[in-house]
């Protein structure tokens, strides 16, 4: 009897964690329109908060490709070591991002800009796996094999409430890069490519964009 009641309440438990999760996650779509934009002061606290925390290296290059790159959040950790480093072990100029990685299911180029370059080049130095086809952010949790869109989810949600900077989510990394490069005059075009947006005005499709754009334009964030 004991067996039975310790096992219904472990289950009770469970539930209730899955729906704590599920709701935290129903919660982040909601707000991806709305996510909060970070100015250089936010950003810089939260890059504080990880340098005093365990596994900095890792989370500061997770903060610095969302708002340098303008991935989402399920992009980020769908990466895979190999995406980002070539054989030589240096980092790519462009992160090629396939269709299943991407939430229009439509294959796209990410360019790494020099910004983002070094921040990637300090993170594998002290991450280098045996196997490459591993994810490039590691998750502590034993037995993991990186994250997934879920808890990388949660996970900047909490990094963002512990740092001191509220109303933040998985979605203010992008949104900033967007509303930066917006503020420096690039064109919504350019911006709708970078982001890999499908929808834009008939006027703005007569801009054209070529990658050379996209380059000099991620090279002003």
């Amino acid at each position: 009897m004991a067996q039975f009641w310790q096992k219904e309440v472990a289950e009770k438990k469970q539930r209730k964690h899955n729906l704590a999760i599920a709701k935290l996650w129903l919660g982040q779509r909601t707000m991806a329109k709305q996510a909060k934009t970070l100015t250089q002061a936010e950003i810089r606290k939260v890059l504080d908060y990880t340098a005093t925390r365990k596994h900095c290296a890792r989370n500061r290059a997770l903060v610095m490709t969302t708002y340098l790159s303008g991935m989402r959040v399920g992009e980020v950790a769908s990466l895979l070591y190999k995406d980002i480093v070539d054989i030589e072990g240096n980092i790519r100029n462009e992160i090629r991002l396939s269709a299943e990685q991407t939430k229009g299911k439509e294959a796209r180029i990410v360019f790494v800009n020099e910004k983002l370059r070094k921040e990637l080049e300090q993170y594998i130095k002290v991450y280098q796996p045996k196997n490459v086809s591993c994810k490039f952010f590691y998750s502590q949790k034993a037995g993991s094999d990186g994250f997934s869109a879920n808890t990388l989810t949660q996970f900047f949600h909490f990094l963002y409430k512990k740092s001191g900077v509220y109303g933040a989510s998985s979605h203010s990394g992008r949104r900033t890069f967007i509303t930066n490069l917006a503020n420096k005059g690039i064109s919504v075009r350019v911006l709708a490519s970078l982001a890999g947006h499908k929808n834009i005005s008939t006027t703005q499709c007569y801009i054209d964009v070529n990658d050379e754009m996209k380059r000099k334009a991620v090279e002003l964030v």
